[in-house]
């Protein structure tokens, strides 16, 4: 089944509610980067809060960036993520494989790190891009997506993000949650929701019997308190391509390229976001250089 997330009201208009299915948006992003277990899980959440955040604050042809920089094991985590539902990303070192935590889940912690910043760049068209940045707070991952919409974009949430690896290091299933409070929210609507939330099992252990995004909010919210509204495709994608790196290729500079074309005779960029290779002959080094001194 092709990956979606679904966006609803609850209870009357004093919640709004998101829920992903991203399992096999998380596996493309596992296979294209070889990414080992507890990385797997960073980089999944880390796709997962993006694909929250972007699907339900930008427009379509709106993009932002997440750059999750801790004192973790993995490195710098980047995705990207736009309005229609497209998430790219990556992690510096996909190759974290940690024991288990002390409550027997994936050491995300230890990958993240639990000191550096979450940082969020929204390009929306303006002048100049939205820029957002809070400390991590956890390391976790849902509680900092959690602390990055209460204290930079203002809206109290509940963000829910998890990934159940399999033994082989493939992903088993990916999803999540994020329950935004509205302005009116009665504090009876919003302790019966954290009611729930407490009891409720990991999204993934759900989602691994079959329970769909749908559901998965109906049990947060109660089946009578929600109305859905829309429900859209979620998918890994990248936009790079063979002449975007030649671009950038043409970017480095006239001596840096004239001395690509002397010493390697030609050039292979891959892109960090997905891992495509692509090859650049001596032939058309030349000829871009022969381009930029025009």
């Amino acid at each position: 089944m092709s990956d979606y997330l679904v966006k609803g009201m609850a209870y009357g208009g004093q919640f709004r509610v998101y829920a992903v299915d991203a399992t096999n948006t998380v596996a493309e992003a596992q296979r294209r980067h070889d990414t080992w277990s507890a990385s797997s899980a960073a980089l999944g959440r880390a796709m997962i809060g993006s694909i929250l955040i972007a699907t339900t604050g930008l427009k379509d042809d709106q993009k932002m960036t997440v750059m999750i920089n801790g004192n973790g094991l993995g490195g710098r985590i980047m995705v990207d993520a736009n309005g229609k539902g497209d998430v790219k990303g990556y992690i510096v070192n996909p190759h974290v494989n940690l024991p288990l935590n002390s409550n027997g889940k994936l050491d995300v912690r230890g990958v993240v790190g639990t000191e550096g910043l979450l940082t969020v760049i929204k390009d929306l068209g303006l002048k100049e891009p939205f820029t957002g940045q809070v400390p991590l707070v956890s390391g976790e991952l849902g509680e900092d997506f959690t602390y990055y919409m209460a204290n930079s974009e203002q809206i109290p949430s509940a963000v829910g993000l998890s990934v159940l690896v399999d033994t082989d290091d493939s992903i088993k299933v990916a999803g999540g949650f994020m329950i935004q409070v509205l302005p009116d929210a009665s504090e009876e609507a919003i302790s019966s929701i954290e009611e729930n939330l407490a009891e409720m099992p990991l999204v993934s252990r759900l989602m691994e019997k079959g329970v769909t995004p749908e559901e998965v909010l109906e049990k947060i919210i109660g089946k009578e308190n929600i109305h859905f509204i829309e429900k859209m495709p979620v998918q890994f994608k990248c936009d790079c391509s063979h002449d975007r790196f030649k671009d950038g290729l043409a970017a480095v500079g006239k001596e840096e390229l004239e001395e690509i074309i002397r010493e390697d005779k030609g050039a292979e960029v891959i892109c960090h976001f997905c891992g495509e290779k692509y090859y650049y002959s001596e032939e058309e080094l030349t000829e871009l250089l022969e381009e930029i001194q025009k």
